[in-house]
C-alpha cells in the first residue's frame, strides 16, 4: 500500500499514513486509486466524493477555454466540490490541456516534476477561488510525494477506551520534554494519573502499546511501566501530553494529564549488558574464526632423533610416495645437529639413499617426456582428422555457391551460406597453420641432431664413460665409507663391553665394603652385647645376696612374731591387767604418731625415714595402679626420683610391710609375672 502525506480542508497539519488509514481518520478527502503518474486514461470529474476514472477515452476536440459555472455554496457555510454538471476529459498526454483544466478549476498549473507550467499564474483569475491553489504533487492524487519536512508536527486523534478517553493535547505546542534515552531501556516513567486511577485502567490504556511485562503504582498518581521490547517505549511516548478521562466524569480526581519519559531499570541495564555481552562474544568468536581460517597451516612437528625413527625415515626414504616428508625431516635432524661420531653412519646412508632417488626421479622424468611425446603425435593426427573435416564442409560450401544450386536458394538463405562458408574457411586455415608449425619444428630437431658433428658423439660416448667411471668410485667410496662405519660400530660395542665390566667390578668392591661394614656393626653390637650380660651378671649375683639378706631378716622377724604371740599368751592369761594392757596400747599409737623418731629406733619394720618417704611413695604409686605392679616398674619409677635406689632394697622393704603391700603371681608357665598390689585399707582394718 502507498504511503501518502494526506492534506485536506478538515485536518490543520498534515501525518504520514496510508490510504486506508486517513479514509478511515480523515473524511474530508478520500484516496483516490487512480495514479495520473502510471496511466494515460482520462480523468472524469463526477462528484463531491473525489474523482473516477472514466470508461471512454477523452476526445481532443473538446474546448479547453470554455468557462465553467461556479456551484452554490451552502448555507451553513462549508464549501462542497460539487461536479455533477461538469464533465471533462484529460488526456494525461497533453500539457496544454492539463494546464488549462487546472486553471479552471483555480489550481496553480505544475508539471509532473511539480515545476510551475504557467509562471505568471495568478490564482484570483480561476473560476473556484475559494479553494486555495493545489498541484498534481498533492498526496491523494497517485504522484510521488514531496519530501516531509522534519518540523512538521503529527496529528493526535481521540483515543477511546473501555473505562477512559484520552484527548490529544494542542498540537501547536513543543512536545513534550524527555530525558536521555537510557540503554536498553525497556521501562518508562508515567506520571499525572488521575486519583481514582487502577492498575486495570493503566494496563488497559499502555496495552496497546505492546506486552506489559510489570506496573508498580505509587500512591502519588504515578507509576512505571515495563514492556517487553524496546520498540514498544517509543510508542508509549506518543501517549506524552494526552489528557485522559475516567468514562464521562468532570471530577478533577478522574481527570489527568499524562506524562510519559524514559525511566532507568537495574533490569533494563542488566539486560542489555548481558546482550551487549553477548554480542562481543559473539564477534569475538567471529574474529577468532575469521583469524583461523586466514592464518596459514602450521607446518607439521618433526619428531626428535632416535635410532627407531632413523630406520622408519630410511626405508620412507625409499618409498616415492613418502620421499619429500622423509627429506623433510632429514634436512630438520641435520640443521638440528643431530649428527655426531655415533649417528655419522646412519645419516650418511639415509642421504645415499636420497642420491639414489635422483635416478628415480630421472627415470621418472624421461617416461613423462615419453607420454608428452605419444600425445603431440595424437594431437597431430586429431588436428589433421579435424582439417579433413574442414576441407569437406569447405567443398559443401563451394558446390553449393556454383550455379546450379544457388539459383534455387533464396536471398536469406544465399547470404547464410556465403557467411558460413567465410568462417569455415578462416578456421580452417588457422588450424592449418598450427599444424604446419608443428611440423616445421619436428623438421628443425631433425635438422639439428644431422647436423651434429661425430665429435660431439665422441665427446658424449666418452662423457658417458666418465660418468660410469664417477658413479664406480662413487660406490666404492661408499662401501669404503659402510665397512669403516661398521668397525666404528665394532669399537663402540667393545668399549661399551669394557664399561660394562669396570661397572660390574665397581659394583662388587661396593657390595665388598658394604660387608664389611655389616660386619664391623655386628661385632661393634656383639661386643656391646657381651658386657650388657656382664653386667647383668652382676646385678644377678647382687640380687642373690639380697635374697639371702631378705632370707635371714624373714627368720629374724618369725622369731620376733613368735615371740610377740607369746607375750601376748601371757597377757591375755592375766585377767586383772586387760585393761591395763589396752591403754597401754593406746598411749603407745599416741607416742608413735606424736614423736616418729622415737618409732623408728624401736622393733618396728620402718627403720628410717628414708624408708618411710619410700613406703609413702610406694603405696601412692600403687593406688594409682589398682591391677598392681612389677618391682622393675616400681624401681624405675622411685630411680627417677633417686638414682641410688635398688630393686633389692624396695622388695624387702616391701616384704616387711605385709599389712601394706601384697605380692600376687598372675599367668602360667613362661608367662607367669609376680605383681604388688596396695593393701593398706585392708591391713588397717584388720589391725
Amino acid at each position: 500500500m502507498k504511503l501518502f502525506r494526506s492534506l485536506c480542508w478538515c485536518c490543520p497539519s498534515a501525518r504520514l499514513l496510508s490510504g486506508e488509514q486517513h479514509s478511515l481518520l480523515c473524511p474530508g478527502l478520500n484516496h483516490l486509486s487512480f495514479d495520473p503518474g502510471n496511466s494515460n486514461e482520462s480523468l472524469q470529474l463526477g462528484s463531491a466524493a473525489g474523482l473516477r476514472v472514466s470508461e471512454s477515452p477523452a476526445k481532443n476536440g473538446s474546448d479547453p477555454g470554455k468557462k465553467r459555472k461556479r456551484a452554490n455554496a451552502p448555507a451553513d457555510g462549508s464549501r462542497n466540490l460539487s461536479l455533477d454538471s461538469i464533465l471533462m476529459g484529460l488526456p494525461m498526454s497533453d500539457p496544454t490541456a492539463w494546464a488549462t483544466a487546472m486553471n479552471n478549476l483555480g489550481m496553480a498549473p505544475m508539471g509532473m516534476t511539480g515545476q510551475p507550467l504557467l509562471p505568471d499564474f495568478d490564482p484570483a483569475l480561476g473560476m473556484m477561488t475559494g479553494i486555495p491553489p493545489i498541484n498534481p504533487m498533492m498526496p491523494g492524487l497517485g504522484i510521488v510525494p514531496p519530501p516531509i519536512p522534519p518540523d512538521m508536527p503529527a496529528v493526535k486523534e481521540i483515543i477511546h477506551c473501555k473505562s477512559c478517553t484520552l484527548f490529544p493535547p494542542n498540537p501547536h505546542l513543543p512536545p513534550p520534554a524527555t530525558r536521555e534515552r537510557p540503554p536498553g531501556c525497556k521501562t518508562v516513567f508515567v506520571g499525572g494519573l488521575p486519583e481514582n486511577g487502577t492498575e486495570q485502567i493503566i494496563m488497559e490504556v499502555f496495552e496497546q502499546c505492546g506486552e506489559v511485562i510489570a506496573i508498580r503504582k505509587s500512591k502519588k498518581n504515578f507509576c512505571h511501566i515495563r514492556f517487553a521490547e524496546e520498540f514498544m517505549v517509543d510508542k508509549a511516548l506518543y501517549l506524552s501530553g494526552y489528557r485522559i478521562r475516567l468514562g464521562s466524569s468532570t471530577d478533577k480526581k478522574d481527570t489527568g494529564r499524562l506524562h510519559v519519559d524514559f525511566a532507568q531499570a537495574r533490569d533494563d541495564l542488566y539486560e542489555w549488558e548481558c546482550k551487549q555481552r553477548m554480542l562481543a562474544r559473539e564477534e569475538r568468536h567471529r574474529r577468532r574464526l575469521e583469524e583461523e581460517r586466514f592464518r596459514p597451516p602450521s607446518p607439521p612437528p618433526v619428531v626428535h632423533y632416535s635410532d627407531h625413527e632413523c630406520s622408519i625415515i630410511a626405508e620412507k626414504l625409499k618409498d616415492d610416495t613418502k620421499f619429500s616428508e622423509a627429506i623433510q625431516t632429514l634436512l630438520t635432524w641435520i640443521e638440528r645437529g643431530e649428527v655426531n661420531r655415533r649417528t655419522a653412519n646412519n645419516f650418511y646412508s639415509m642421504i645415499q639413499s636420497a642420491n639414489s632417488h635422483i635416478r628415480r626421479l630421472v627415470n621418472e622424468k624421461a617416461a613423462h617426456e615419453k607420454e608428452m611425446e605419444e600425445a603431440k603425435e595424437k594431437f597431430k593426427l586429431a588436428l589433421s582428422g579435424i582439417l579433413v573435416q574442414f576441407e569437406q564442409i569447405v567443398a559443401v560450401y563451394h558446390s553449393a555457391s556454383k550455379q546450379k544450386a544457388w539459383d534455387h536458394f533464396t536471398k536469406a538463405q544465399r547470404k547464410n551460406i556465403s557467411v558460413w562458408c567465410k568462417q569455415a574457411e578462416e578456421i580452417r586455415n588457422i588450424h592449418n597453420d598450427e599444424l604446419m608449425g608443428i611440423r616445421r619444428e619436428e623438421e628443425m630437431e631433425m635438422s639439428d641432431e644431422e647436423i651434429e658433428d661425430p665429435s660431439e658423439m665422441k665427446e658424449t660416448e666418452e662423457s658417458a664413460l666418465v660418468s660410469q667411471v664417477e658413479a664406480l668410485k662413487e660406490e666404492n667410496d661408499s662401501l669404503r665409507w659402510q665397512l669403516d662405519a661398521y668397525r666404528n660400530e665394532v669399537e663402540l660395542l667393545k668399549q661399551e663391553q669394557g664399561k660394562a665390566s669396570r661397572d660390574e667390578d665397581t659394583t662388587k668392591e661396593q657390595q665388598m665394603k658394604l660387608l664389611q661394614q655389616a660386619l664391623q656393626g655386628m661385632q661393634k653390637h656383639l661386643l656391646k652385647v657381651q658386657d650388657e650380660y656382664k653386667k647383668r651378671e652382676a646385678e644377678l649375683e647382687k640380687v642373690r645376696e639380697e635374697k639371702v639378706k631378705m632370707e635371714t631378716l624373714l627368720e629374724s622377724l618369725k622369731e620376733q612374731q613368735s615371740i610377740a604371740d607369746e607375750e601376748d599368751k601371757e597377757r591375755d592369761a592375766i585377767d586383772g591387767q586387760g585393761n591395763e594392757s589396752s591403754t597401754s596400747r593406746v598411749c603407745a599409737c599416741s607416742q608413735e604418731k606424736e614423736c616418729p623418731a622415737e618409732k623408728t629406733l624401736s622393733n618396728s619394720p620402718v627403720k628410717s625415714e628414708r624408708e618411710v618417704l619410700l613406703v609413702g611413695i610406694i603405696s601412692t604409686f600403687l593406688h594409682v595402679h589398682p591391677f598392681g605392679a612389677s618391682i622393675e616398674y616400681i624401681c624405675s619409677y622411685l630411680q627417677r626420683l633417686d638414682s641410688k635406689i635398688c630393686t633389692a632394697e624396695v622388695e624387702v622393704l616391701m616384704t616387711r610391710l605385709q599389712n601394706t603391700f601384697r605380692q600376687e603371681l598372675s599367668g602360667v608357665g613362661a608367662s607367669l609375672e609376680k605383681r604388688w598390689k596396695f593393701c593398706g585399707f585392708d591391713g588397717l582394718k584388720m589391725t
